[in-house]
């Protein structure tokens, strides 16, 4: 499935290709506080569609993933980081994805906080 997203003001929007149908609700610091519900997919199949200079970014704890968000609108549509076997990934916040249905999400709860 081919995806477009975008942060509320469209200073950053993508296009992203996977299968969106499965979100994961963290619960680590972050991701609780901006109600993320995350689809993971590899690098490569991800485009910034915008300049990349539009980014913000905020890491924290490890400093291994980058929390991009919009510094007009606030709002926080993906994040990168590279998995433990090298692959570069993205985790695109599907509430930032107009034609995704969130009522049609399987959606899973993840406890980060606990690892």
């Amino acid at each position: 499935m081919h995806i477009s997203g975008s942060c509320h003001c469209g200073e950053l929007a993508f296009e992203a290709e996977g299968e969106f149908d499965k979100a994961l609700e963290c619960n680590c610091s972050i991701c609780r506080r901006k109600g993320s519900l995350l689809a993971f997919v590899p690098r490569s199949q991800f485009e910034l569609t915008t300049p990349r200079e539009n980014l913000s970014t905020y890491q924290f704890n490890k400093h291994v993933i980058a929390h991009y968000f919009c510094a007009n609108c606030g709002i926080a549509p993906f994040s990168e980081a590279t998995m433990p076997d090298g692959t570069e990934m993205t985790a695109i916040n599907l509430r930032c994805v107009p034609e995704i249905d969130l009522r049609a999400l399987t959606i899973t709860q993840y406890d980060g906080a606990s690892h």
